[in-house]
């Protein structure tokens, strides 16, 4: 069985992991090329000082790009960038300062990130990269500073699911136009937590803005990577930036990353472009949409417009706003909020004349960084305004109050609007939706393994089967708000008052020993470390789930806690309770359930259901007791 691009890149880049070809599931060590950190550097100086690291292990992986919170020139906040300015000169990192750019913007114009290789942030639009020919992929504080420490995080290899690209854009349709369209049409998590491999003739038609633009948003469509495949296009941009060499390109344009012929994939996705129209997503989610041909004529009226952030403000969106906007002034009733993407992009707007085109019209600049997509700074809305944005979130309250509203749209489709005072389109425009052309994958059946377990490790675990039906259990249910902040709460105060939002009744019902089964995307919300640790406080061994959040993956692993993937345990579990899950019931105990580490099984009520080995990688951080101790042992600190 081939590999996939991703399984292929994450081998070239394995420091630890199975002895054979990369496959979905496993768990692995990746030695990335790059790291990037913005405002978020000085929370993650913070944790690689607790692990009591004293030097960066490799400077040139880690890139520090200050982005955030720029328009704050509060002693203190300037105090916190002046800190993070020091900690780079000391340990010989790549820095730049705020009003350089968004991080992902300079991590693609330095050169930072080149196909083929890995590359990761902590922030979750690293998806990004994949419009070069890159994995790119978040990583929390945690994982950033142990990257510091070591230069490896651990990673688990997503599924992949490939989405084909049929024909081509017509007139007034954009890339933003099409990870929208993706966004609204398959919402129901078919591609939560995977990697998605873009293919297809339609390909070659999209700029790498557009690309840059749709790997950026598959963020909010729920994948963790959106790679984009290496061709004329990609090679361009990267002759286009200077920093490489002939060598370089001729390498890249004869060996492309690329999957095998027979790689296995969980699902296809197939877009003919043609059909895509120009739609707005909202307001308030990305998971509803509409034709501009269907919400024009509702003449829904918008306070504010934005064409900012690191989704869509590069030179081709600024010049889409531009051409929309020519000659043509900002509605009296409206507030146009500009920043380009980087400093450089602004430079190149302006040695074109787009720049200034905007101006004119009534932009109000703000400087190169995140500002008002990230709710900070300048532009925020206010209760009772709606707003339209080119920018790749719209969650309730994220862009101001919560009391406002917000729906997303291209730079043109957010230029006319500012321009018209309602949502309105820069040109008539189509109305229809693509059809769904889903197609679910065999799922490829590894060949059975035996586990080598570590010292420390459980080989097996045995206990009662506590199933929690729902779906999308968060960790406001898990672990409440009115706890999340106290510093007071000792463990066993954190075990009387786990899954209380939940049912109140969770910790006088459970007990240590106890296996939770819970539903799919479990610990799906905030990212709460104490969702993971209050289970741990209550004794419960292991989480089992048909899926889990990434956030809540990735934080029980490194605070030591197992949690393990079965979503046929699951359906099973949903078939043999199905009268009680009808009656409401949010914990149902249930007869005993046997987990075995060694072949990666659980057995229950006479069947046998398997799951991912647990190698190498995950016994460490469980035998450590998390990554930060695992990290510390291995630099002699502990």
């Amino acid at each position: 069985m081939g590999q996939t691009v991703v399984e292929k890149i994450a081998q070239a880049h394995l420091a630890e992991g199975p002895k054979r070809p990369l496959r979905a599931c496993d768990f692995v060590s990746i030695r990335p090329r790059h790291v990037m950190t913005h405002d978020n550097t000085s929370p993650v100086m913070k944790k690689f000082k607790t692990i009591g690291a004293r030097r960066i292990h490799d400077p040139r992986q880690p890139v520090f790009a200050l982005d955030h919170d720029i328009q704050n020139t509060s002693a203190e906040n300037l105090a916190k960038y002046s800190a993070i300015e020091a900690f780079a000169r000391e340990q010989g990192v790549d820095f730049y300062p705020a009003g350089t750019g968004i991080g992902h913007q300079i991590m693609v114009e330095k050169g930072y990130v080149t196909p083929g290789s890995f590359v990761v942030a902590s922030d979750s639009h690293s998806n990004m990269y994949g419009a070069l020919g890159a994995v790119g992929t978040p990583v929390v504080r945690t994982d950033a500073a142990a990257i510091w420490a070591t230069g490896e995080f651990w990673w688990q290899i997503p599924r992949s699911i490939q989405v084909v690209l049929e024909g081509e854009l017509a007139p007034g349709a954009t890339g933003k136009d099409v990870i929208i369209t993706l966004c609204g049409l398959y919402n129901h998590d078919e591609v939560l937590n995977a990697a998605v491999e873009f293919s297809g003739g339609g390909v070659a038609g999209l700029s790498m803005d557009a690309r840059l633009t749709i790997s950026n948003m598959t963020t909010e469509w729920g994948p963790l990577v959106g790679w984009f495949p290496v061709d004329g296009v990609t090679l361009g941009y990267l002759r286009g930036t200077g920093r490489f060499s002939a060598i370089e390109l001729a390498a890249w344009a004869s060996a492309a990353p690329a999957p095998d012929a027979d790689a296995s994939y969980a699902a296809r996705i197939t877009l003919d472009l043609g059909d895509v129209t120009p739609h707005v997503s909202g307001p308030d989610t990305v998971q509803v949409m509409a034709s501009l041909a269907e919400i024009e004529p509702k003449r829904i009226a918008i306070q504010k417009a934005y064409l900012v952030s690191c989704v869509n403000s590069r030179l081709e969106d600024l010049d889409a706003a531009a051409r929309v906007m020519a000659g043509r002034k900002v509605a009296p009733t409206v507030k146009f909020y500009l920043a380009p993407a980087s400093r450089a992009v602004e430079e190149e707007a302006q040695r074109r004349g787009i720049w200034q085109t905007l101006l004119d019209a009534g932009a109000i600049t703000l400087p190169a960084g995140c500002g008002p997509c990230i709710g900070l700074g300048t532009g925020l809305l206010e209760p009772g305004e709606v707003g339209i944005s080119a920018t790749n979130r719209n969650f309730k309250g994220r862009m101001g109050s919560r009391d406002a509203r917000c729906y997303l749209a291209s730079p043109a489709v957010v230029a006319a609007s500012a321009v018209a005072g309602y949502i309105a389109a820069p040109q008539r425009a189509g109305g229809g939706t693509p059809a769904r052309r889903y197609v679910e994958m065999p799922a490829a059946s590894g060949a059975a393994e035996t586990v080598e377990i570590l010292p420390g490790f459980p080989s097996e675990v045995r206990g009662r089967l506590v199933f929690l039906p729902p779906d999308n259990l968060n960790t406001d249910g898990i672990y409440g708000k009115d706890y999340t902040y106290r510093d007071d709460m000792r463990r066993e105060m954190m075990a009387q008052v786990v899954m209380q939002n939940y049912d109140p009744q969770f910790a006088a019902l459970t007990y240590a020993g106890d296996v939770v089964v819970g539903g799919f995307n479990f610990g799906t919300g905030s990212s709460r470390e104490q969702a993971v640790t209050a289970l741990a406080a209550k004794g419960i061994p292991l989480v089992i789930a048909g899926s889990f959040s990434q956030t809540y993956l990735r934080n029980a692993f490194n605070n030591g806690f197992l949690c393990v993937e079965i979503p046929e345990l699951v359906a099973e579990l949903r078939r043999v309770f199905a009268e009680r899950i009808a009656k409401e019931r949010t914990i149902i105990p249930g007869d005993q359930i046997h987990v075995d580490f060694t072949s990666g099984t659980v057995s229950y009520r006479g069947r046998e259901f398997r799951f991912a080995p647990l190698g190498t990688v995950p016994q460490s951080l469980v035998v450590a007791g998390g990554v930060e101790n695992l990290v510390a042992k291995r630099l002699g600190l502990r």
